[in-house]
């Protein structure tokens, strides 16, 4: 009866530790393919980053850079790329020399 017992807590942990946070990230993925749309700039799994020109249903198209377009599989995208505020520049302080 103890083993069982103990198998079950293991199974258990096992889902809550791996399992549920696994499952949670792909509905996350699923969402972000399905909302994809014109405009947004993503950033693939190769770590191309571009916006988006076309949407269809299995492929999206990117601009990578002017005039440069690449295909390439919805389920390749990684995320949106959001540029955010630059890292602020690291302060230097001005050290008096002492005399």
């Amino acid at each position: 009866m103890v083993n069982i017992l103990f198998i079950g807590a293991l199974f258990a942990i096992m889902y809550i530790v791996m399992i549920r946070p696994q499952q949670k990230q792909i509905k996350a993925h699923r969402e972000l393919i399905s909302g994809l749309k014109k405009g947004d700039e993503v950033i693939t799994q190769g770590g191309m980053i571009g916006r988006i020109q076309v949407v269809s249903e299995r492929e999206i198209t990117l601009e990578v850079a002017n005039g440069v377009r690449i295909r390439v599989l919805k389920t390749s995208v990684a995320g949106r790329y959001v540029v955010g505020p630059e890292a602020p520049a690291a302060k230097t302080e001005d050290k008096k020399e002492e005399k």
